[in-house]
This record gives C-alpha cells, structure tokens and sequence, in this order.
C-alpha cells in the first residue's frame, strides 16, 4: 500500500517536471537565447523579442499634429463669424428704417443733412462689416481645406499606429463606444414621448447675449465739451407719441449735480439740438434736496430714477406731475462717493449707486457697510413712491469695476483695461445666482473714461457717456 502512494506521487513530481520542461520549450519558441559565458563561469542572458518595436516618435509627432490643428481650429474663430453675421443681420433693418424716417422728416435744411450724415456713418459701417465677413469667410475656407487634409493624413498614420495594437486594446474600445452610442440612441426612442425641461420664466426672449457692435452714434451734442458727466438714452416705456425720443441729463455743477432732464424729439435733435428741445426742471436751484447727485440716472415710464442729492435713497421724477417721491435703500447703503466705480488711475466721483433698466423695469446697483464693499442689487418695483423688490448680494467688490448694466436680468459689469479698450467680464444671472468673472466681451472706446452706461430693452442697445460724449453700441443676441 505505502509502495503504491510512493509511486503515485513520484509520478505526480514527474508530471510537474514535464509540464515546467513545455513551458520552458514554448518561451524558448517566442524567445532567442544568446548564452555568454565569462572566465568565472558566470552565465548572462539577451532577450531578444521577435515583435516589431512600438514607433513612439510617429505618435509623438501624430500627437503634436492633433494638438497644432486644435489650436488653429478654435470656437473663437466660429463665433467671430457668427457675431458678425448677426451684426449684420441687425444692422440692415435699422438702416431701412433710419431711410424711411429721412424720407418723411426731411425739410432740405440742417436737419435733413444730419440725418443724412449718420445714415452715411451707418452705410459705411455696414461696408466695412460686409469687408471683414467676406476676408474672414475667404479664411475660413483655406482653414477648412487645410484642416480637412491635415485630418486625413492624421487618421491614416493612426492606422498605421493600430497595426502595433496586438492585444487589440484599442480595437475594443472603439467597440465600446459604438455600443454606449447605439444604448444611447435607444434610450432616446424609450423617451420621446417625454415633455421638454420648461425653461426659466424670465429667460431672455433675444437668447443669449455674445457681443456688440459699434460704436453707432458719436456726439457731443449741442454742448461740445461743455459737460464731461452725464447719462442719455431712450425710455424702455414711453408715452405714445414718444416712441423715438430720446432724454439727456448733464451734471452743470462740479459734474456732480443736475436739476433737470432734457428731451429731444429724435436722434437728429439731440445730435444738433434743434427742434425744440424740452427742459423739465425737478427745481429752479441746483443743488438742493431731491435734485439729482451723480450721472448714473435713467428714465423709465416717464419718470426719472436717480440718487438723491446728499442721501443713500433713490428718488424718482414724474415728468408729468413734476412731483418727487423716495426710496429708502437698506440701511448702511453708502453715498456721497464713499463707493464708486474705479480703475487703478481714477474713480469717478458720485457713482456711488448705479440705476439700470432692461426688460423687466428698474434695477439699483449699490455697496453697503455690511456687504464689505461689494456689489449689491436690488429690483425697484414701479409705484409713487417705488419700493424695493428682491435683492442679490454679490462677490463682486463694487470698487474693482467701472461700471454696470442690466440686460434681460442678467448684471454684467466692466472693468478699464486701457484708453481704447473695456471689457465686459462678469455677469450675475438673477434667475439661477450664477455668477461668471471671464465673459471677455470688448468695447472699443471712443474716449477713456466710461461715466455712464445703461442698456435699452427698447432697441437693445448700450447708451454710453464718455468724457462729454455720447456713445451708443448694438448688442448683439443669439
């Protein structure tokens, strides 16, 4: 019995021996040996692999192609077109219009000759639009053509590159995603019936705002460097009658102080100051006690909305009345240019407490002593006295920026980057509270200094005073 479990177990170490000898025998298959033998009867061995060895080099330079034609191919590139295309776009119309207005109002006279003079500036503009999208298409096609033969040349060095894929790694994970994009697409038939996210109630009937264009008018008006501050624009909700008017207000006392709105029956009239240009004085003396302080005013629903002279409130003008009423802003709202807007070189004085309009009304951008010096903001609910809406504190120090405007509830602010340059680089969207510090959107300055500057839902432009001059841009919308 002990004779026969010795024999089975000789025989199981003897199987072991064979199968070690196999597969010593199949590595020998796979492998050459080169034995070397040294006086001291040491023994090294080079293992010399019968596979191809991996080019690293053509992947490395596959890799340095792909990553050139990323950088020449950018979504900048596309959107530049695209925003000029909508420039454009936007432009024609305008430019119909402004034609028919001369048609009807022109007397053959200094007024004519104006009007004809900025649809002359808005032909030229619109050429030169027209200019840089035909060079830029002209581009893009080059770039289209040598990005398309740069692309075929990279997809057969990667099948070149697959050959070496022995283990057939890569072959499978092509496989994969086919299949995630095949259950994709199937659960995308499952659910066709299901109803769409609605989206936000107080999204922006425009779409998306991208860039803008200009500038479309430059003027000092009838008072050519007289007066540095001050705000224009038009009335997001006028009376009947009053549909193109447009209304100015000048700081006359230190550039601090005004004491009343002007009105101008068009673009024409404000430009020259003729046609009976209408003065509706909040009171006689200038200043005193609900006169306007500081050039961050705007008119809404003929009624003008300002900081009061010396106090942390907003007053609102009826034009129509010619009565005043207040708002008392929370408590520790800084005034008297305790918070302004600035840049490194200055701040401009009495700037405070920003007022803005866009589509939905009246909005107040101010600091208070308890939000440490950030930017606050508040909706103005219409009324006689206004009252205050819901308010959004910000991240945003108020004193870090130049100015700010309201477009579609959204805040965006501005900031100095030289003379002729200023960036539109945050925004705060009231509707989700998410707020953005890189948005890079430029306006190309006629002046320096930006002291002034609303949005106008009632032709989607931005109203600008700069250093005396008024200043209008086209906002361009997706």
């Amino acid at each position: 019995m002990c004779s026969r479990v010795l024999m089975h177990s000789s025989f199981i170490h003897i199987q072991a021996i064979i199968m070690k000898f196999h597969a010593v025998i199949l590595l020998c298959s796979l492998f050459g040996f080169t034995q070397q033998q040294s006086s001291q009867e040491a023994c090294a061995c080079t293992l010399t692999s019968k596979e191809k060895a991996f080019p690293l080099e053509s992947l490395n330079l596959v890799n340095d192609k792909a990553t050139k034609c990323t950088s020449t191919v950018t979504q900048l590139k596309a959107s530049e077109l695209e925003s000029m295309m909508l420039g454009l776009e936007h432009r024609l119309p305008q430019l119909l219009e402004d034609m028919s207005i001369l048609e009807k109002e022109d007397d053959g006279g200094l007024y004519g000759v104006v009007s004809l003079q900025l649809i002359e500036n808005e032909l030229k503009e619109i050429k030169e639009l027209v200019d840089k999208l035909s060079t830029t298409t002209q581009g893009h096609k080059h770039l289209y053509t040598d990005s398309a033969k740069q692309a075929a040349n990279l997809k057969e060095d990667l099948q070149e590159l697959e050959l070496y894929d022995t283990f057939q790694v890569e072959k499978k994970r092509q496989d994969n995603q086919r299949l995630k994009r095949a259950l994709h697409e199937c659960e995308a038939k499952h659910d066709v019936n299901t109803p769409p996210t609605q989206p936000p109630h107080d999204m922006c009937p425009h779409g998306k705002f991208v860039n803008i264009t200009g500038p479309e008018v430059f003027s000092q008006g009838e008072y050519a460097g007289s007066y540095k501050y001050g705000g224009w624009g038009r009335d997001p909700k006028p009376e009947a009658g009053e549909e193109r008017w447009y209304w100015r207000v000048m700081m006359t006392s230190n550039n601090r102080y005004a004491n009343y709105v002007r009105y101008y029956s068009s673009l024409s009239t404000l430009v020259v100051g003729v046609g009976l240009p209408v003065n509706f004085h909040i009171h006689a003396s200038n200043p005193t006690t609900n006169t306007v302080q500081g050039p961050n005013v705007v008119l809404y629903g003929k009624a003008l909305y300002y900081n009061c002279y010396n106090k942390g409130d907003v007053c609102r003008f009826n034009l129509t009345s010619k009565t005043v009423s207040t708002l008392e802003l929370p408590k520790g709202t800084r005034f008297n240019s305790r918070a302004n807007y600035c840049h490194l070189e200055e701040c401009y004085p009495y700037t405070d407490m920003d007022l803005a309009t866009d589509e939905s009304g009246v909005w107040v951008v101010y600091s208070t002593v308890h939000s440490f010096g950030n930017l606050v903001l508040s909706k103005l609910e219409e009324g006689d006295p206004p009252t205050l809406g819901r308010t959004w504190h910000t991240s945003l120090f108020k004193q870090a920026v130049t100015n700010t405007f309201m477009a579609c509830g959204t805040l965006y602010a501005t900031r100095y980057v030289d003379k002729s340059i200023e960036e539109i680089f945050y925004s705060l969207d009231t509707v989700t509270g998410v707020e953005k510090f890189n948005l890079g959107i430029f306006i190309n300055k006629m002046s320096p200094n930006i002291n002034f500057l609303n949005y106008s839902p009632i032709d989607q432009m931005l109203y600008l005073y700069s250093d005396a001059n008024m200043v209008s841009y086209k906002v361009l919308f997706e």
